[in-house]
């Protein structure tokens, strides 16, 4: 699929209206995963379709998405995103990316000096909570990350994105560049705050004096994303080919809705993305609060209570009464609670939204998906809320099982013995634990001690511990199904 080759696509695709020659690069983005795709790609194109912006963008990937660009090249930096309502599906291709990089193809220095060009206005991120190499706990650093440490030695060949965006940023001050602005647009809690203490925390390690003009001269926007992109599937590039009549392997398929909510701060200039729908606030903290907690925490809860209860899509986990009562409960009654949010909002609405989204079966999200990372998931969408509740005396039921499901899952085998595909960076480690207890309610304790990913606060709570203990032992005797069903 190449520019010249939209105009023979079905008349029901909607393609560039505009001339992409007009757009320059100033978007440096790390990581062109499936998400970028249907989110921030998508608004981008659409300000250049309805209002001839000519912010383009560079997509960088550093680690496995080297097949993938090499596809991209070759289609003219041209793909489709299938937007799939109740009505029937909406196709676009997208124009908005002008060029992009990997360093086993155009070499390390090439992408720092990419973003060291004059007109870099920001550089953004989808790389997964696991990208940031920091504390889950407490949103710093982690200098003993295998990344860092190697970033540490070698400074001007980094391996991390920290490694990268501090290097790059060594680059603009030394040639007396002004600073681009650094905008995560990852599940994580106050975003722009954990970017900016790792890239200033590892800087500081390096130069004081280049970590001193970071925190000066560099914007960190918080954000918050909002749309269901499921993992690319043969089953979904099929649907692509068939839709367009050509094959696109750079295709994602998505729901309908979408939400952006951006910190307006930002050094260099921006897109008018609030134009084609995003929001520009003072304060992103509350929305993202709101999203990782209700959305993405009854999404972890449908993960692993459902996978173990043998739903492999999230709409065959809400076809099951019990799970859908359950995730409304979770939000309303032990989420939402935890919440301040700006006068106005509406969070039985939302939490509605949510309910009529997830029950969306032309959106094939898999439970196991979903149940990736969790170490690094389990702080900002259940922990916390759990703290919330710990000091104010009040029920976490949902949440505990919640917790005790994630833990029942990492030991790698379902309960009828079928071996668990885990994903996560601590995989061996959590396994190792619960090889050594096996399914016994001992291993609560243990994988309690994994300080990764709980705080010593919760290490110590008896009321913590005796909850999980419950719910855990729950899980052992009834399983998932009868387990969520008794709440």
């Amino acid at each position: 699929m190449r520019t010249n080759a939209t105009t023979a696509l079905p008349q029901q695709v909607i393609v560039p209206a505009y001339d992409r020659n007009r757009l320059t690069t100033k978007i440096v983005h790390f990581g062109f995963g499936a998400f970028h795709r249907a989110h921030q790609g998508v608004y981008t194109d659409e300000l250049a379709n309805q209002f001839n912006s000519d912010w383009g963008i560079c997509e960088v990937s550093l680690y496995s998405g080297k097949p993938l660009l090499e596809q991209l090249q070759q289609q003219d930096h041209l793909y489709s995103v299938v937007e799939k309502n109740a009505i029937g599906p909406v196709i676009k291709v997208i124009g908005c990316v002008r060029e992009s990089m990997h360093p086993d193809i155009d070499g390390k220095q090439a992408i720092i000096d990419k973003m060291a060009e004059p007109q870099i206005a920001i550089v953004s991120l989808t790389i997964t909570e696991k990208g940031y190499c920091c504390d889950t706990n407490t949103g710093q650093l982690n200098s003993l990350h295998p990344l860092i440490q190697h970033d540490l030695q070698s400074p001007t060949a980094p391996n991390s994105v920290i490694g990268y965006l501090v290097q790059a940023l060594r680059v603009r001050r030394d040639k007396g560049l002004p600073a681009f602005t650094v905008m995560s647009c990852d599940n994580l809690q106050e975003n722009g705050h954990v970017t900016r203490d790792t890239v200033v925390g590892f800087a500081r390690l390096l130069d004081t004096s280049l970590a001193d003009w970071i925190q000066k001269n560099v914007t960190f926007p918080c954000t918050m994303v909002d749309r269901i992109v499921p993992a690319v599937t043969e089953d979904s590039l099929d649907e692509i080919t068939k839709l367009l009549g050509v094959s696109d392997p750079c295709g994602v398929v998505c729901e309908a809705f979408r939400q952006w909510v951006i910190e307006d701060n930002f050094v260099a200039g921006r897109p008018d993305w609030n134009l084609v729908g995003a929001e520009f606030v003072n304060d992103v903290i509350p929305f993202e609060e709101m999203k990782l907690r209700m959305l993405n925490g009854s999404h972890s809860f449908l993960a692993y209570l459902g996978y173990l209860a043998g739903y492999e899509y999230i709409a065959d986990a809400m076809a099951d009464p019990a799970f859908k009562k359950a995730a409304l409960a979770l939000m309303l009654n032990e989420q939402a609670p935890t919440l301040t949010m700006p006068k106005g909002t509406d969070l039985e609405v939302y939490a509605a939204s949510l309910i009529d989204r997830y029950c969306n079966t032309n959106i094939k999200h898999r439970t196991w998906q979903i149940a990736m990372d969790g170490s690094q998931k389990l702080p900002p969408r259940l922990l916390n809320s759990i703290r919330y509740h710990l000091k104010n005396g009040s029920d976490f039921t949902h949440l505990a099982l919640a917790v005790a499901g994630w833990m029942r899952y990492v030991s790698g085998v379902d309960k009828q013995g079928e071996a668990i595909d885990v994903r996560d960076p601590l995989a061996a480690t959590l396994k190792s634990i619960c090889d050594k207890h096996g399914p016994n309610v001992s291993v609560v304790k243990a994988l309690v001690l994994v300080d990764e990913i709980f705080a010593k606060d919760l290490i110590k709570s008896e009321v913590f511990i005796n909850s999980i203990e419950m719910a855990y032992q729950t899980l052992l005797l009834k399983g998932a199904k009868h387990s969520v069903a008794e709440l």
